[in-house]
């Protein structure tokens, strides 16, 4: 067994150990297990069947954090992303009204684009064609949004048809819902492994000692149901001019989130070579693409490698050893899908909050002397939430920056590719 794997991950070329990959996987999977709570709350709200939607998430995480492993072999886990989840239920679905099949349609078509880019190479011409400043806020962005969408969810922030957002009642839903943020807040200071988890479980558990999350039927799964949202996307409803600009924007989402992730993690990972270039970027970009069409066909948002891929190679994680261990650990989540499933809104809300606040840190790497760059990433950043779409902020930050340089009498500024970019983010402001 220990000759198989070290052939297969090549690990004395990677100076580690199997121990090392195991504590690596486990350490990864800890820290982003959360998300099986998470993705199927934020899209149950967009109509999908919560139990189904466990089950796939637990499906979608282990099959692309594999492929990576095996594919690549790199200590990077794949999962369905939170900014394209909210994406997905907050844009497509809640504000734009699009049907969930479709929208699962529009995923579906995004992940197509970027495999075929990610294939020919144009992918790495239109990442240089995007300003540094738009692509440094497009994440910030995300942040806010999900930011916004958390305190939404935890019941701090409500409506009001005066002012739009007030403050809201401190109901007890809405203090367990607080404590659990300053918990897990508390705990991330600390360094404990899992602490984003931990807080999930201790509000939830409180909710249930105050009577407010009925018991669950029962403690491990009796068989796994995907049948309810797995192959139910519209491909061909999907195929219409007027939603061109979400599939560009959720193919843009998927782009920049990935192509981010991957860099910094390849980059803690030791994958950098003396001439500046990560080995193995195009194949993993490659498979970041192929799970973004296959959590579509099963019924989810597009996946995306995960930063918290990072804590496991703080832990020594160097091969796709480690994505395997990981990849297990969430087809081993599928036996207590019961247990989940009682997991209320407002106990995974505070995690929303806390991963917006890590990418609103992002913000520093904004170059703030130069009005002309900050001011096109800083519209990016505040539409995203005050217009309640990721897509609507990415056009506005594409536009205003080109906007400007055109009024300064500077076009040749503007690439080409940038110019059928803004092109294509006027027509989706317009549609």
């Amino acid at each position: 067994m220990q000759t198989q794997l070290e052939k297969l991950f090549r690990l004395q070329h990677h100076q580690t150990t199997i121990r090392t990959e195991v504590v690596a996987g486990l350490t990864t999977y800890l820290t982003m297990a959360y998300i099986v709570f998470v993705v199927p709350t934020t899209l149950g709200a967009a109509g999908l069947d919560k139990q189904a939607l466990i089950a796939v998430t637990c499906l979608v995480t282990a099959l692309s954090t594999a492929l990576m492993g095996l594919g690549a072999n790199v200590p990077i886990a794949v999962a369905p992303g939170l900014g394209m989840t909210a994406f997905f239920t907050y844009t497509l679905v809640l504000t734009n009204h699009i049907p969930w099949p479709v929208a699962l349609g529009i995923g579906f078509w995004a992940g197509v684009l970027f495999l075929v880019l990610s294939l020919i190479g144009a992918r790495e011409k239109l990442v240089e064609a995007i300003p540094p400043s738009i692509v440094t806020a497009i994440p910030v962005g995300i942040g806010m949004f999900l930011l916004f969408i958390g305190l939404r969810n935890m019941g701090v922030v409500v409506a009001n048809p005066n002012t739009l957002v007030m403050l809201g009642n401190f109901t007890p839903s809405v203090v367990i819902s607080v404590g659990g943020l300053f918990v897990t807040l508390a705990l991330l200071i600390r360094n404990v492994k899992g602490a984003i988890l931990l807080g999930i479980v201790l509000a939830t558990l409180v909710a249930a000692l105050a009577g407010l999350v009925a018991p669950p039927e029962g403690v491990f799964t009796s068989g796994v149901r995907v049948a309810p949202v797995a192959f139910k996307l519209d491909v061909l409803g999907a195929l219409r001019w007027s939603l061109l600009g979400p599939v560009f924007a959720l193919f843009y989402i998927n782009m920049f989130d990935s192509l981010g992730t991957l860099v910094a993690c390849a980059s803690e990972a030791g994958l950098v070579q003396e001439n500046g270039k990560i080995e193995r970027l195009s194949r993993m970009l490659n498979i970041d693409a192929v799970a973004a069409i296959v959590s579509s066909l099963l019924g989810t948002s597009p996946s995306t490698a995960y930063i918290e891929s990072a804590t496991g190679i703080a832990a020594g994680g160097r091969t796709g050893l480690t994505a395997l261990v990981t990849s297990l650990l969430f087809l081993g989540s599928l036996i207590v899908i019961p247990l989940i499933s009682i997991v209320p809104a407002y106990a995974t809300a505070p995690s929303l909050v806390i991963v917006g606040l890590l990418m609103i840190s992002q913000i520093r790497h904004l170059d703030f002397s130069k009005f002309e760059e900050y001011i096109p990433a800083l519209f990016t950043i505040l539409m995203m939430p005050l217009s309640f779409s990721i897509a609507t902020g990415m056009a506005c930050g594409f536009l205003s920056w080109g906007l400007i340089r055109l009024l300064l009498f500077r076009p040749r500024e503007i690439s080409g590719v940038l110019y059928v970019i803004m092109a294509l983010s006027l027509i989706s402001l317009l549609l």
